[in-house]
């Protein structure tokens, strides 16, 4: 029987592989990506992945051809891939409508942002920040897919004890934040988030994390702007033909 050798594509990753442990494979900064297949259309068709919200995911475990753990992707990575993804399946061209009006880009022509290599230690996944307004010293780490996983799962169980329930600030930064004043333990970074921390210090903490994770300049200039605004990521980004 005739074997098919799929065509891939090397990507190269926003954090340059800085926060993986060096025997990880993505602290090569490189991942190598398949070209879509009838395979993976089936997988973007499948009501039951798109109704659990879990689509994207599987067609990007799909694609990805290094042996990597899926879960240890940073967020500004996985970006990375799902647009690589959507480039090497559809083509760049991606058009969207904002304020009512119709825009079109080269995803090809994305370019991954820029950031201070400095604050980065090969392997370590873990930075410094000091609480502007209470002075309190804290680490934090950049969100993994696998901490999505995470609070997904924990917000799931407080909906189902209270439906109002939705503390997805909170929970979030309950996984970034990794030490309080040198104090590892979860149960003491989970009582200070609840109880502690200024809402001006959750959003400069924010702010910090948002400044130096490795990502991909998603943005664009609306018409008549020169404010810089996120391109909508729709159900087109995927499903052009909708």
């Amino acid at each position: 029987m005739t074997e098919f050798k799929f065509p891939t594509e090397e990507i190269e990753l926003p954090s340059k592989g800085l926060v993986y442990l060096k025997d990880n494979p993505l602290s090569s900064g490189k991942i190598e990506l398949k070209y879509m297949t009838a395979k993976e259309e089936d997988i973007l068709t499948n009501q039951s992945y798109i109704e659990k919200g879990t689509v994207i995911d599987k067609l990007l475990k799909s694609l990805i051809v290094t042996k990597i753990n899926y879960n240890d992707l940073v967020v500004g990575d996985k970006n990375a891939i799902m647009v690589a993804a959507r480039v090497l399946g559809y083509g760049g061209e991606y058009k969207f409508t904002y304020d009512d009006e119709e825009y079109k880009v080269d995803l090809g022509l994305i370019e991954n942002k820029e950031f201070d290599e400095k604050l980065f230690i090969q392997g370590k996944n873990e930075f410094p920040f000091t609480l502007p307004h209470t002075k309190v010293d804290i680490t934090f780490k950049l969100f993994t897919h696998g901490d999505e996983i995470k609070v997904k799962q924990e917000l799931e169980g407080l909906k189902r004890l209270n439906k109002e329930a939705n503390p997805e600030l909170s929970t979030r930064l309950k996984y970034i934040i990794t030490s309080i004043n040198g104090e590892t333990d979860p149960p003491t970074i989970r009582k200070f988030v609840d109880t502690s921390l200024l809402a001006r210090d959750s959003r400069a903490l924010r702010e910090y994390i948002n400044q130096i994770q490795p990502d991909i300049d998603l943005t664009f200039f609306p018409t008549n702007s020169d404010a810089k605004k996120s391109i909508p990521i729709g159900i087109e980004f995927f499903w052009p033909e909708i």
